[in-house]
């Protein structure tokens, strides 16, 4: 027993030992313990200019896309293979709040949260014949045995053959709405518009499992709502849009479109009532509303989501059945509901930012606040301090703000330097401990990069000003 007691302290002073020699730079970006986040200790590639901005997707000319241009020049994504990208830092955190958002939307109406394989079994694909309908788009492969997979594009037969393993559900048990955010991948012949079409990207998916096409349908509008929800939180004016089924199937389908000059797709609305389609849903002679005959305005937009009703085209594949209120088995009337999540991302780059300049929409921004003070050697150094206490201040006052507020430390650049990078990065707020930060009371400059305004504020009204920011 003794010796046991002496080996248990040697242990114990061992990791004290140990823990004392921990370097302190691991510790610098606790949020919430007195650290500040330094810009010079991100992770961000050399900026570049547009002639040096390295493309696996073919030449300089094929950076026709805005938003690609300014992810590649700021360090949000690097090229990996063709259609394939490392996400970055500042573009893991917009991600990371855009799935927060979602959840909550997709929760909100009885979203349980899954996670299904990529790969998927050959078989389940050839028993709804998608194998060979969705031709090369899947990208198959076989496994050491021989057994053919594919990686899953989307995730119908999957989830579809889980819920049919499951053989007592009754109808007290539906509706089922089980969603997942995973990476998908399709062979694209040709992938272009950096995160816009690629071969590996994120997905928001969505399988519905209802007791009666009635109640599949009320899902169904339940569904859309919460889309239409989730883009107006972000500030995007997307448009629903009827649709065709293509290769999922079913007897109902609506897009959400971004409306955007890079577009792929085109759409027309009717500016006298709500009606508005995918243009490969009309006939091509078309010009008129359907609904009440007035003239068709036709857009290009990108689609940032896709609803569908499958009735029972799966489920019966599969066998997908619950007890009815009879006692006696019936198939599930089932939804898929999907939103492109990276696409999202850079959609909303597209449709608002500058040609320099990247914008966010307001809660993905990957930092709210950037805080730049003097530089070093000028008559202005003397309000770094300042800066510093300020920096503290916001974080200790707007505790929404822990970890979202970056400090500028790259002193040896002037004010103005920092100002462009800030600038060109989108951060919402850029505050400025400028000649004025030397007044009594001390005023700082602050940039509302998303309405353009720049106001002068003390310490108190910028704690005011931030207190109204929505993270999530």
């Amino acid at each position: 027993m003794e010796g046991l007691l002496t080996r248990c302290r040697a242990l114990a002073a061992c990791s004290r030992q140990l823990s004392g020699s921990i370097p302190r730079r691991f510790h610098h970006c606790a949020p919430g313990r007195g650290k500040r986040l330094v810009l010079s200790r991100m992770f961000q590639p050399q900026n570049l200019r547009e002639d040096q901005v390295p493309s696996l997707e073919g030449g300089s000319g094929d950076l026709t896309c805005k938003s690609q241009r300014l992810m590649l020049q700021v360090g949000l994504i690097h090229p990996a293979s063709p259609g394939c990208y490392h996400l970055l830092p500042y573009t893991v955190r917009a991600l990371e709040k855009l799935v927060r958002v979602i959840d909550q939307e997709m929760r909100a109406i009885g979203g349980q949260k899954v996670s299904m394989p990529s790969l998927s079994p050959a078989e389940l694909w050839r028993a709804t014949n998608r194998w060979d309908l969705m031709g090369k788009e899947l990208l198959r492969l076989r496994d050491r045995h021989g057994k053919e997979y594919c990686l899953g594009p989307t995730h119908e037969e999957a989830v579809t053959a889980l819920v049919a393993s499951q053989k007592t559900l009754s109808y007290k048990q539906l509706p089922f709405l089980l969603y997942q955010v995973t990476r998908k991948f399709r062979d694209e012949p040709r992938p272009r518009f950096g995160l816009l079409r690629g071969r590996e990207f994120y997905m928001k998916d969505m399988y519905t499992f209802d007791s009666s096409p009635e109640a599949a349908r009320q899902t169904y509008g339940l569904v859309c709502d919460a889309y239409s929800s989730l883009f107006a939180r972000l500030g995007l004016p997307c448009v629903k849009v009827q649709a065709g089924v293509g290769s999922i199937g079913g007897t109902m389908s609506h897009e959400f479109q971004l409306p955007a000059d890079v577009g792929e797709d085109q759409f027309a609305v009717c500016p006298s009532c709500s009606f508005s389609a995918n243009v490969e849903t009309l006939n091509l002679s078309q010009t008129n509303c359907p609904a009440c005959q007035g003239p068709l305005t036709e857009t290009k937009g990108i689609e940032v989501g896709h609803t569908f009703y499958l009735g029972t085209k799966y489920s019966s594949v599969f066998n997908a059945q619950f007890t009815n209120v009879h006692g006696k088995p019936s198939l599930a009337e089932m939804g898929c509901y999907g939103l492109g999540v990276t696409r999202i991302l850079a959609a909303a780059i597209e449709v608002l930012s500058t040609e320099y300049c990247l914008r966010w929409p307001g809660l993905l921004a990957p930092y709210q606040v950037c805080l730049i003070p003097p530089k070093k050697g000028s008559k202005e150094e003397v309000a770094t301090e300042l800066a510093g206490h300020l920096y503290d201040h916001i974080t200790e006052a707007v505790p929404q703000l822990r970890g979202e507020v970056l400090l500028d430390d790259r002193t040896h650049l002037t004010i103005g330097n920092r100002l462009k990078d800030a600038n060109k990065f989108g951060y919402p707020f850029v505050i400025i401990a400028g000649k004025r930060a030397l007044e009594a009371p001390a005023h700082y400059e602050v940039w509302c990069q998303n309405t353009g305004e720049v106001v002068f504020l003390t310490k108190e009204g910028v704690v005011g000003l931030l207190s109204q920011v929505q993270v999530v």
